[in-house]
C-alpha cells in the first residue's frame, strides 16, 4: 500500500518536534535543517510505499528487500546519525577496521532531540520521558559509536528518564553546549 499523505505527516510533525526542541536548547540551523532529505525521493518514495504508522518504514524496506536504500541515503545526509561517523582506519599491524568517530557536541545534542521526537511519535499518547532510554539501551548501539559520543547520549537519555525535561534542557543550555562553544574557540 502507498501512503504519502500519512507518511508525509508522520515525517513532517516528527521535525517539527526536533526543531522545536533545538529551538529551546539554541541549535536554531540544526532545528531548521534537521531531516530535510526524508523530503527527497529517494527517501520519501520508501517511507510512503513502507509506512505504518508506529515505526520506522526503513525498518520494513530492510525486512522485505534485504536492505533499506532509504536509511544509506538517509545516514549518509544528516549528521546526527552516529553512522554518519564512521570511518576505515588503517591499524598498526596494517590491516584496515571501521574507526568509531567522535561526533561533535552539537550533533549528538540533535540526535538527542531525535531519539526523543521519534518516540513522541511513534508512542503517541502512551510517550514517556524514560522512552527514548529504553530504546537507545535496547538497541545497544554504543558498541558502534565513539565511546565519548555514546557516554554524552546515555547521560542525556539518562537526565530526561530521571529528571525530566526541564532538567535536560538546562542542562544541555547551561553545560554541554556551553562547553563545547568554548571548546571550539581553542
Amino acid at each position: 500500500m502507498f501512503h504519502p499523505i500519512q507518511h508525509f505527516k508522520t515525517i513532517t510533525t516528527h521535525r517539527h518536534i526536533v526543531m522545536r526542541e533545538c529551538f529551546r536548547v539554541g541549535l536554531y540551523r540544526q532545528g531548521l535543517l534537521h531531516d530535510l532529505s526524508k523530503y527527497s525521493p529517494q527517501e520519501f518514495l520508501v517511507g510512503a510505499r513502507y509506512y505504518q504508522g508506529n515505526r520506522s518504514p526503513n525498518n520494513a524496506e530492510r525486512e522485505d528487500i534485504g536492505v533499506s536504500l532509504a536509511w544509506l541515503h538517509h545516514k549518509g545526509r544528516n549528521k546526527h546519525h552516529y553512522e554518519y561517523w564512521t570511518d576505515y582506519q588503517k591499524r598498526p599491524d596494517g590491516t584496515v577496521g571501521i574507526e568509531f568517530v567522535r561526533m561533535p557536541v552539537n550533533y549528538v545534542v540533535e540526535m538527542c532531540m531525535d531519539r526523543i521526537a521519534a518516540s513522541r511519535v511513534y508512542n503517541g499518547a502512551s510517550y514517556t520521558n524514560r522512552d527514548a532510554l529504553n530504546y537507545y539501551l535496547k538497541g545497544n548501539p554504543s558498541r558502534y559509536m565513539h565511546p565519548d559520543t555514546a557516554a554524552l547520549l546515555e547521560k542525556l537519555l539518562t537526565i530526561l528518564a530521571d529528571q525530566g525535561e526541564e532538567a535536560l534542557y538546562a542542562y544541555i543550555r547551561g553545560t554541554v553546549l556551553p562547553e563545547w562553544r568554548r571548546s571550539r574557540k581553542k
